[in-house]
């Protein structure tokens, strides 16, 4: 399979390409500072490094990045420097998605391509209308307010969830929710749940960066776990940080 991922550079991000590496995917990744990328990274035949702004693209160059891949995986977030936070571009997840999703697209390729998107337990999915607090709801409300970056994540599954929608020709898409992130050096097991079991304010549970990106890589290449979850946000947890 061909797989272009965004926000490759990222903690986890790097997790997501070195999963899709180890199955011998071809893997197209676009990244402003190519020298952050592993060394490994540049001598890898099945990598193509990409250096470039994602937002900073033409509607024609994007067309090209995303044409002959049979998957799109987004590890976007923002720093968390002041700038990366109230700084431009405040949608930059959001921006970044629509862009992916218009240029796939306009190329009308006969199979869907696979959109997954890295979301947040922060954010609901309102297809299901998940219960929460009313404590938890305030403190949300006080995130929009505060936190810019909650807005962008939020905003980025509402577009799949209505934009894109359950019948689009060209996309399928599946947002994966990691509750509170970790660093671990392998997969161990993990659970996946259609809806939070936990809060993600209160009761936050942990889920290691490599395991949210076997997950994501698993959803590109298992069509039976494809199948499963598309159109979905669900969620996961590390099994052995649950007791």
């Amino acid at each position: 399979m061909i797989v272009l991922v965004v926000g490759a550079s990222g903690a986890t991000g790097t997790k997501l390409v070195e999963q899709l590496l180890i199955e011998k995917h071809i893997v197209k990744v676009i990244v402003r500072s190519p020298e952050k990328l592993p060394e490994a990274w540049k001598t890898n035949s099945n990598l193509q490094i990409i250096s470039a702004s994602l937002l900073e693209l033409n509607a024609t160059e994007m067309s090209a990045m995303v044409k002959e891949c049979h998957a799109v995986a987004s590890c976007l977030g923002h720093n968390l420097t002041w700038k990366g936070i109230y700084g431009q571009p405040r949608k930059l997840v959001t921006d970044a998605m629509r862009r992916l999703c218009n240029a796939i697209q306009s190329n009308n390729q006969q199979v869907p391509i696979k959109f997954v998107l890295m979301n947040t337990t922060g954010n609901r999915n309102r297809d299901l209308k998940e219960p929460i607090s009313i404590a938890q709801k305030c403190v949300i409300r006080l995130l929009r307010l505060l936190l810019p970056p909650h807005v962008d994540n939020e905003k980025a599954a509402d577009y799949l969830r209505t934009q894109i929608g359950q019948n689009n020709k060209s996309i399928e898409w599946v947002a994966v929710r990691p509750d509170g992130l970790i660093n671990e050096e392998e997969v161990t097991k993990y659970e996946i749940h259609s809806s939070p079991t936990k809060s993600a304010i209160f009761n936050a549970g942990k889920v290691s960066r490599i395991n949210v990106g076997h997950f994501m890589a698993s959803l590109i290449t298992d069509d039976n776990l494809w199948t499963k979850w598309k159109g979905q946000m669900p969620v996961i947890y590390s099994k052995s940080h649950q007791d």
